[in-house]
């Protein structure tokens, strides 16, 4: 048999010849050109055939013959016989609609959000200063960490993460934050994001309601609609989340979303009046609330006010914390403390519902904690971006007057400046786009019926050799005609 039209040009450049023949005697075998019962020629002779080296023929007959498409014998190698219809190549085209399209809850995460990109841009929200990172301390952590990693440490985290590492962040959390912890309590995760995950599949069942902050963070709401919870938005004022009396008795939830020290996006801070209600009404509605202590390690101005886990005994809190805007987003670790009745159990649950790895990173971090290298580094980045803040609001004050309205202010890495109704911030996040800004549009994190109209300015990234070009990018982008609405 002739099988020189096997290797025949053209031929993938940036694939070996043993992978071309697999794959073209595969095809030809699953389209029925070559027929159930073809005695193919002993490899030696097609490899002469053919003009390649023998070894490529039997890596390509081995692997067909492990996939039951081939079978070799003493009668020699030939088609399996129970290949006995032709398959067409097949194409999406021929594919049933229903299988080409995701699942209703994935919509949720098909949702316009602003591109994340490799290099961020001037004013990206949420982007931590890459260049003031402890390098030398940290490789020093992880060196010492490679050194003496064992099984544990290559290996699946075991319940609730590295032991060390929960040890070292319970003390962190008692001397920083003055919450009453043990590492027995503290469960660690892949980040907010896998943290908001758990939540919603071990506290919640399919279909019960979740309240998300409005305007609030996109991403939890990804994350609770994925997990099949319905989502109702509950506005934010001046206090922090506002429920009314008909989101209790017409939505009451499962499951409360709040960014009380910082809210995301607008910076507002919850009172404490606020924060005392909520628990107590959140105990009487059977519902867990998830805070997520957003941005608490940047405080401004006096001590970030008191978390609400562990304000009032026995609350119905599971308190979220990051490591993302403190060190660097890749590090891709966080962490939960749960109430002493979940955690063991919530841990177990855990372990089963994920597999958390990165036992080396995990161990590094603990060491960087316990040498004090995380409290050193906090207390350095908390002067450097509140000497941003104040160049940047003087910056913004002299681009656009002396009245321009700004806050969140108190903590964290952003600002949000206000817009008057005759300029919208959707379009003014475009224009600044189109000039290399990472501005994002208030806008975008509100759900209706409520209205926000104002822009998003991450400062964590802006050096002062770029603040002045960024502020004078920024007004060209804002007195845009683009930018302006037409009065109604």
């Amino acid at each position: 048999m002739e099988l020189d039209w096997l290797l025949a040009p053209p031929l993938p450049e940036s694939m070996p010849r043993q992978r071309v023949l697999y794959h073209r005697l595969r095809e030809a075998i699953l389209s029925g050109r070559l027929a159930p019962g073809t005695p193919l020629p002993a490899s030696r002779r097609l490899a002469v055939s053919l003009k390649i080296a023998r070894n490529t023929v039997l890596f390509a007959y081995e692997q067909l013959i492990a996939e039951g498409c081939l079978v070799a014998d003493r009668q020699g190698t030939r088609v399996a016989q129970f290949v006995a219809q032709p398959i067409a190549p097949s194409s999406n085209r021929d594919m049933p609609t229903a299988l080409l399209r995701l699942s209703n809850r994935a919509a949720a995460a098909m949702q316009p959000e602003p591109a994340r990109e490799a290099a961020a841009r001037p004013f990206a929200p949420g982007t931590p200063d890459y260049g003031a990172f402890p390098f030398r301390s940290w490789r020093a952590c992880l060196e010492r960490a490679w050194r003496d990693a064992g099984w544990r440490q290559l290996g699946y985290a075991g319940h609730g993460g590295d032991s060390a590492l929960r040890e070292a962040l319970a003390g962190h959390l008692t001397t920083a934050r003055g919450l009453s912890v043990d590492a027995g309590q503290i469960v660690i995760t892949s980040g907010t994001q896998a943290a908001l995950d758990l939540c919603a599949r071990l506290l919640c069942d399919h279909g019960d309601t979740v309240w998300a902050e409005n305007p609030g963070y996109l991403a939890a709401r990804v994350a609770f609609s994925l997990a099949g919870l319905r989502v109702h938005d509950v506005p934010v004022d001046g206090e922090g989340l506002a429920p009314s009396e008909d989101d209790w008795n017409r939505h009451p939830p499962r499951l409360i979303m709040i960014t009380p020290s910082h809210q995301y996006p607008t910076g507002r801070v919850m009172s404490l009046p606020r924060r005392l209600a909520l628990i107590e009404r959140a105990r009487q509605s059977s519902a867990w609330i998830i805070e997520d202590d957003y941005d608490s390690e940047f405080r401004r101005t006096g001590p970030a006010p008191p978390a609400l886990f562990g304000l009032l005994p026995d609350s119905p809190v599971v308190y979220v914390g990051t490591f993302s805007k403190t060190l660097y987003p890749g590090l891709r670790l966080g962490y939960l403390v749960l109430p002493h009745a979940i955690a063991a159990d919530f841990a177990r649950a855990t372990t089963q519902a994920m597999r958390f790895g990165q036992g080396i990173e995990q161990r590094a971090l603990a060491d960087f904690i316990q040498r004090g290298h995380y409290t050193t580094h906090l207390r350095r980045m908390r002067a450097r971006y509140a000497a941003r803040q104040v160049a940047l609001r003087a910056a913004l004050k002299d681009a656009f007057g002396p009245s321009v309205e700004l806050s969140g202010g108190e903590a964290g890495l952003h600002l949000v400046m206000w817009l008057p109704e005759s300029i919208g911030d959707t379009e003014v996040a475009k224009c600044a786009a189109e000039m290399g800004l990472g501005v994002r549009a208030l806008g975008s994190y509100t759900r209706a019926p409520m209205t926000c109209n104002g822009l998003v300015l991450g400062y964590g990234n802006l050096a002062e050799g770029m603040l002045a070009e960024a502020v004078r990018r920024l007004a060209v982008a804002v007195r845009s005609p683009a930018s302006h609405r037409r009065e109604v």
